[in-house]
This record gives C-alpha cells, structure tokens and sequence, in this order.
C-alpha cells in the first residue's frame, strides 16, 4: 500500500530521451542525491557481495519465484505456497541485507543517510551500491542467496495463524512478472502455487474488508516520449499485483504481532482520517457523478472503485489525502501509546523490502531474534529510537523527488497545449487564498496547480485553461474559465 503516484516512462527515440533524462539528472542535482556512492562505499560493497555470510539452514529445496514489474532486478521478496490440509504455508524469503553489511561499515552508513530508495519515471536513487541491491543481495533465479525466511500458517478463512522466522539459503527458480502471472492465471495455464496466489490473495482481501481496512488501489501513470510528443495516461493495478501485494502485507502484519507481543519493534502507523477530508471526498465525489451513500465507511466506498474508469481514477487519486501521516515509531520496553496503522485497521510493520527502505533491515532483525529466542542485537536496539526521524527524512526526500519528476512529467505532456481548454474537477483548495488550489484533469491524466478570481469551487466540475507548461521549471498551471 502506497500513497504515492508511480510514473513510469516508454522512451521512443533518443532525442526524447535526453530530453527527459536531463530533467531529471537537473533534479537530482537541485535535491542533492545521485545513484552513485562515494567510491569507499562502491569498495565496501564490492569486498561485501564476494564474501556474504550464508546461513547454515539450507532451504534450496523450496521451488520460490519472485514477482515484480518486468524490469526489476531489486528483487527483495520470493514466494512459495503450498496447500496444508483445509489451510495453506505461505514460505517467504526476504533479502538479508545483514549478511552483507555490517552495523557502521561504509554501505551501512550510506542506507542511514538515504533512508529508501527514491523512484521517478524510468529513474532510480537507490538505497544501496547496485552490486548489492541488483546483484549479490537480490533474489536473482538460479542464484543462491542469504534470506530471512518467513513461514506463515494460513487457516481456511485466510486468517494467519502461526509465524516463525529464520535465517536460510534459499534459490529463486524464475522471475516473474505481473502481466504473465495474470495472463497464466486468466487463461488456466498457471501452476499450482500462482493458483494459491489467487486464493490466498483473494480470501486476505476478504478480511481486510471485514476488519475495515483499505488498500488504496492507486492507479500508475504511464507516459510514452517520441520527439517532441509526450502522452499520459492512468494504469490500473491488475489483480496479480494486489494477491502479492496481499502476501507482503500478511507478513507485515505476522512481524508487527511478534513486535507488540514482545515489546520490542518499528511499526508503520497512520492516524485516522480527519472529518474534513472526508467531507472534503464527498464532495469530490459528487462532482464527479460517483455515487457515495452517506451512510457508507469510506474503505468500502473506496474498495468499490475501478481504476479503470477516469472518473474513479481521480477519485482514488483524490483520496490519497487520507494516507497522510503516515510515520514510523520505535518501542523498546513497552508498546505505543498509538500502534495502528489506520487504513489497515491493525498493527502492521515494514518488513518485506530490505533492498529499498532502512527500517525493514532492523525490523527483520528484531523478528528473527524473537522467533529464535535469542537477544535482539545491540546494535538494533542502539539506534531503534533514530529510525523514525531517519526514515521520515527519507520519506520527505522521496516524496520531493516523486513530485518533481511527476511535475517534469506532466509538464512535457502538456508542453504543447498551452492556451486549450479542459475539464478538470477541483480536489483542493488553499486554506490561506481560496484563490488558489488543485485540479484533477481526467484527459491527460495530470493533477495540476489552478488560480482563479474569485475562490475556487472545491469538489465541483470546472472546465481550466492551461495557461502555462514549462518543462525547465516544472511548471503546470490551470486558469478557471
């Protein structure tokens, strides 16, 4: 679950392409991050990934697969699933970044800096050296790999019942992407562990609806680049990208009640949504024709979406205001006094992505000492308190590098189209200048800056006229007509 908007870009020539690289290398340069490390870093890295720390628990007889967006090759997560008399196992391996870096080494205090990798079209900062994140560490096919092995009991109604965790050596046997899982699965030729990806998928969703929870299903803006013509358009989620994503979080969950339990963790919490932004929803959804009883919760307005239709598209982009708050908070002694993350009605923790966010290394280790009985690391329990200010710095770096590249993005979409008309809905307005806020325009899919004269209509149909589209400043803006 995420409250950011992925851009991902389809380059058609060469000249686009510098076009758009250059934008971004710009950013780069104005936010202070580079993909590359410091060359003591790059060493460090190197030494780490010909000398990992291999387990002795050997679990190369289980048949993983990892599934991913086709180009990814940070691959933090493999899964194996298995049928277990009326219930299901759901085997998990996760990288073990530990194995590599040391607490204090070069890449360690590198990843402390960076906090998570950042994304941004077809660009990438990431969190550790390549060599690590993309070779030695990532649970490439074919390759033996440290990883923290997660083995979860799912009953009958897809409730997990039992968890343990341990170190273990583990082998992808194939990478697999979204859109061939769901193309295996639609048309009968998926094997037997996709089939229960399907099911157990499908029967966590059910309980997340039970237990009121929601998985903001926000759709990917996909943009293709040939010459001087740039396109934007809303992608949604497929089903196979949510039964996995389902996956990751019934693990989060499973390492967030071993955390509580024993009074030690990192938890990833949200407070619940204030009263005007659920005003402030209903009245986006009136304007855009969307139906929203007032008598129903909002995860089951939400849930009840299709990303597929433009109108439900903005909704959905609208109502990721509500995931606002997010945070992280340590406890060593005694449990917090607010736990829950609120869009999942429960306790839940990072844990699954250990390649591309900080906290999930320490939280990982927290698990594995836990389940094994042993002391949590000093080392852990020494800098536990730092990574919630850590990781809410990462945070806000990523969220400025997305927001620029998207407004980069947007402006190369519309760099054309400067003085046309389109309609748009408001989805925002200042508190400040009522003058001023945001719009949502369905065709191209952008959400942009719009002033008026007088205060702007929140929630309401508006048709805009693009006064201004500047690639160099990343500059969109609307006019009220």
């Amino acid at each position: 679950m995420s409250s950011s908007r992925v851009v991902r870009v389809h380059v058609g020539d060469e000249v686009a392409g510098r076009s758009l690289r250059e934008g971004i290398e710009a950013i780069q340069s104005q936010l202070k991050v580079s993909p590359g490390f410091a060359p003591e870093v790059e060493e460090a890295a190197r030494r780490a990934a010909a000398a990992p720390r291999l387990p002795d628990l050997d679990r190369t007889d289980i048949p993983f697969v990892t599934i991913d967006p086709a180009s990814s090759q940070d691959l933090d997560q493999a899964l194996h699933l298995e049928r277990d008399g009326s219930g299901y196992v759901v085997h998990y391996a996760i990288a073990d970044v530990a194995a590599f870096v040391s607490p204090g080494d070069p890449v360690d205090l590198a990843s402390r800096e960076r906090g998570e990798t950042l994304y941004g079209a077809d660009s990438k900062v990431p969190l550790h050296p390549t060599v690590l994140s993309e070779g030695a560490a990532s649970l490439l096919p074919g390759e033996v790999r440290p990883a923290l092995l997660w083995t979860i009991h799912v009953d009958d109604a897809g409730d997990g019942t039992d968890v343990q965790v341990e170190r273990a050596r583990v082998r992808s046997t194939a990478k697999l992407d979204y859109v061939g899982v769901q193309k295996t699965v639609d048309d009968g030729t998926a094997g037997e562990v996709l089939m229960l990806l399907k099911e157990v998928g499908e029967l966590r969703l059910q309980r997340e609806a039970a237990r009121g929870g929601i998985s903001l299903p926000l759709p990917e803006q996909e943009v293709d680049v040939t010459g001087d013509q740039w396109s934007l358009e809303f992608r949604s989620m497929i089903p196979a990208e949510t039964w996995n994503a389902q996956i990751s979080m019934l693990t989060g969950f499973a390492a967030a009640s071993l955390m509580v339990y024993a009074r030690v963790g990192l938890l990833r919490t949200l407070p619940p949504p204030r009263p005007r932004d659920l005003q402030r929803l209903h009245r986006v959804a009136r304007a855009l024709h969307i139906e929203w009883p007032a008598e129903e919760l909002y995860p089951d307005f939400i849930r009840g979406l299709d990303s597929r239709k433009p109108a439900d598209a903005a909704m959905i982009t609208a109502s990721a205001r509500l995931l606002r708050g997010s945070g992280y908070v340590a406890f060593d002694g005694e449990t917090p006094a607010d736990p829950v993350h609120a869009a999942l009605a429960s306790e839940y923790a990072h844990v699954t992505a250990p390649l591309r966010r900080l906290g999930d290394r320490y939280a990982g280790e927290i698990c594995v000492a836990l389940c094994a009985g042993t002391e949590v690391p000093g080392w852990v329990r020494e800098r536990l308190h730092e990574l919630p200010d850590l990781m809410k710095e990462g945070g806000r770096r990523a969220a400025q590098y997305e927001a620029a590249v998207l407004n980069l993005v947007e402006a190369g979409v519309l760099q054309h189209r400067v003085g046309e008309t389109f309609q748009g809905v408001v989805t925002d307005v200042e508190e400040k200048d009522e003058t001023r806020g945001t719009v949502i325009v369905q065709e191209p899919a952008v959400e942009a800056r719009v002033v008026a004269g007088d205060a702007l209509p929140l929630g309401t149909d508006v048709d805009v006229r693009l006064s201004q589209a500047d690639i160099t400043s990343r500059t969109v803006v609307f006019e009220l007509v």
